[in-house]
């Protein structure tokens, strides 16, 4: 599908947009040439006439009829597609991480930007094991981007400084293999937020040390100690989100945040510790364009982060910005497709995938458990 790469591991944009087009269509992607491969193998003239003829649902982004793109200059909220429906959250996993939460006065990302995977995270899913991304240093930040729910105040109370203690006792009740911190953004405290950033982790270190803990951090205002405090810390992924493409930064994120600055955050956390899995995430929905998401992930793979995330953007409230498309499925995998050939260890691209994912969770965690295996191997030789 795409006909150039580069020796650096770039692709040329116009040959992808050019491939993309020919092979997938403008609008529905490979379900197009699914759609045709299913008609050239489908039922004959005789199975209709003896009534044998099998059932083959459409995709669901070829069988919606609704808008999927708000033109310039229009106002009206898009509908919901199927796709982005999900389950209301409940069940016994649910109601006991919940209450555990609670008793330990602990955030969570999950309820606090409304994501639409809570359901399945803190059920349990398939593994039957549930989990559920921490939020440290309060429920209030500092900033107010455009796209997020979370509470914010220019004075938000002290962080609780027997966070890092709860945190550590709830994973090591919960008994996980992997967990995801994250935090809002403390642009009133002289460090951002690093050295509790790090006085967690390393408290759960020192409870579980086999633990795998991924932090999602903030930007900590371009101070470049901060990612450094917080890569010596223990952790084994380090991740920071980009969320957009750089035109559009101004527009959706708060205006202290920024796509340069971000990228050194990445570099930084890589440079102060290279052993560590860096990590991004794009939102896609908010008008970009094709040539701006692969710019976009060839920066990230320019700035030496090894997994990205792409996922759509939905409005949480009223209050906040619109959606202006609903990319389908099979778009998303295209990217996803992309991410792979640029050379990124991990790339997750869907509807439904946000930063932290959990059936990236599980990818990651056993790539991790492979290279210590293949380090003591190498050590023991």
């Amino acid at each position: 599908m795409l006909n150039r790469i580069s020796s650096r591991g770039t692709l040329c944009h116009r040959n992808v947009t050019q491939s993309f087009e020919a092979c997938v269509g403008k609008r529905f992607g490979s379900a197009l040439v699914d759609l045709k491969e299913r008609m050239s193998n489908g039922p004959r003239l005789g199975d209709f006439i003896s009534g044998d003829i099998p059932s083959a649902p459409l995709p669901a982004s070829l069988s919606y009829t609704g808008k999927l793109k708000r033109e310039e200059g229009e106002d009206e909220r898009l509908r919901l597609p199927p796709w982005l429906k999900t389950k209301i959250p409940g069940g016994k996993n649910y109601n006991k991480l919940k209450t555990s939460l609670r008793e330990l006065k602990l955030n969570t990302v999950c309820e606090e930007a409304r994501c639409p995977n809570i359901g399945e995270c803190w059920g349990g899913g398939e593994s039957g094991t549930a989990t559920a991304t921490i939020m440290l240093l309060g429920d209030t930040c500092t900033r107010g981007c455009k796209f997020c729910s979370v509470k914010t105040s220019r004075n938000p109370p002290p962080p609780d400084p027997n966070e890092p203690i709860n945190t550590a006792k709830a994973l090591a009740d919960w008994g996980l293999d992997y967990v995801v911190l994250t935090t809002v953004d403390r642009d009133d405290l002289p460090d951002g937020g690093a050295a509790h950033l790090a006085a967690t982790i390393m408290e759960i270190k020192k409870r579980n040390p086999s633990l795998l803990v991924e932090c999602l951090t903030g930007d900590f205002r371009g101070d470049l100690n901060g990612p450094a405090t917080v890569a010596v810390s223990g952790l084994e992924v380090y991740a920071h989100n980009i969320e957009t493409v750089e035109r559009l930064q101004k527009f959706v994120r708060d205006p202290r945040a920024g796509y340069k600055q971000s990228l050194a955050v990445l570099r930084q956390a890589k440079r102060t510790k290279p052993s560590l899995l860096t990590k991004s995430s794009i939102m896609l929905g908010h008008g970009e364009t094709d040539a701006e998401i692969l710019k976009t992930m060839q920066d990230l793979r320019e700035a030496d982060v090894d997994c990205v995330t792409l996922g759509q953007y939905m409005q949480p409230t009223k209050r906040h910005l619109k959606v202006v498309e609903y990319v389908t499925p099979e778009k998303f995998e295209y990217w996803g497709d992309v991410g792979k050939k640029l050379g990124f260890v991990y790339a997750a691209s869907g509807p439904l995938v946000r930063s932290s994912y959990r059936a990236g969770e599980f990818y990651i965690a056993a790539l991790l458990k492979s290279r210590a295996e293949d380090s003591k191997l190498r050590v023991s030789q």
